[in-house]
């Protein structure tokens, strides 16, 4: 059987292991040990902080949602 293609691109949720600024806003600043949003991005990873990644979260579902409906724009 054929391996069906997710839309949904490598993503995790883990803790930071140091201190980093999110890929967002160099204004969110992540402590080590807060838990965090990584992305696949191309080999590396992207990593959001709580809020940013609440964001993209919500935002993506609402993208997939219209997608559901399978109307043609």
């Amino acid at each position: 059987m054929a391996r069906i293609k997710s839309l949904i691109i490598q993503a995790r949720i883990d803790t930071a292991g140091k201190a980093h600024n999110c890929q967002a806003s160099a204004r969110h600043r992540i402590n080590m040990g807060d838990v965090r949003l990584k992305v696949r991005n191309g080999r590396s990873w992207d990593h959001y902080c709580k809020s940013c990644a609440e964001t993209i979260i919500e935002r993506d579902i609402q993208e997939l949602i219209k997608l559901k409906e399978l109307k043609p724009e």
